[in-house]
C-alpha cells in the first residue's frame, strides 16, 4: 500500500445572529435566521469545500493516480445570540451551544472519513490501457459519487437519530426552551 500524505481539515466557524431573552424566543429566533437546509431553516449547519492535488502518470500503457493531496475546509454554522444571555437561560443555552456544536462536529467527522476513504481508493488507483489518463479520471469520478452519496446518507441517518422524539437534538431544545 501506497503511504498517504498527511494532511489535516481546515475547521471554521461562521455564526449568525439571533435574539431572545428567553429560551423559546431565541429559539424562535433560530427557525426564523437559521441556515436554509432544503426547503426549511436549520438550528446549525456543517458545509465543506474539497479540492484535491492530484498527479497522474501514463505508466505501462496504462494511468496511474500516484498521489491525490486533499485540501478540505469543513464550515460550521452556528447560531450566536446578539446578547448574551444572562443566569439560568444562559447555562441553558451553554448547554445548547456545546451539544449543537458536538452535533456538528460529527457531521465533519463524517465528511473527514469520506475524503479520507477518497484518498485510500485514489492513491495507487491504476487503470489499464489509458495512455492518456482519460479513462482512470471516470473510473475515480464514479468512485466519489458513490462515497459521496454514502456520507450523505450517514448524516441524514446521524440528523434522523438525533432529531427524533428523544433524541439528543431533541432533548437540547427541550432543555432550552423547558423554563421560558
Amino acid at each position: 500500500m501506497l503511504a498517504h500524505a498527511d494532511w489535516e481539515p481546515v475547521e471554521q466557524v461562521k455564526t449568525y445572529a439571533i435574539s431572545g431573552t428567553t429560551g423559546m424566543e431565541l429559539y424562535r429566533s433560530i427557525g426564523e435566521r437559521g441556515p436554509k437546509v432544503g426547503v426549511g431553516r436549520a438550528i446549525a449547519f456543517t458545509d465543506f469545500k474539497l479540492t484535491w492535488s492530484r498527479k497522474y502518470e501514463p505508466r505501462d500503457g496504462g494511468c496511474v493516480l500516484s498521489s491525490a493531496r486533499p485540501k478540505l475546509i469543513i464550515t460550521y454554522m452556528l447560531p450566536k445570540p446578539s446578547a448574551r444571555p444572562k443566569g439560568a437561560l444562559g447555562e441553558r443555552w451553554d448547554t445548547f451551544l456545546a451539544g449543537v456544536r458536538a452535533h456538528e462536529k460529527i457531521h465533519g467527522d463524517i465528511i473527514e472519513d469520506m475524503v479520507r476513504q477518497i484518498e485510500a481508493y485514489a492513491v495507487g488507483l491504476t487503470v489499464a490501457d489509458d495512455p492518456d489518463c482519460r479513462k482512470i479520471r471516470k473510473v475515480l469520478t464514479q468512485r466519489l459519487g458513490e462515497l459521496s452519496q454514502a456520507q450523505r446518507q450517514r448524516s441524514r441517518d446521524f440528523d434522523r437519530t438525533e432529531l427524533s422524539n428523544g433524541g439528543n437534538i431533541h432533548q437540547l431544545i427541550l432543555d432550552l426552551v423547558g423554563d421560558s
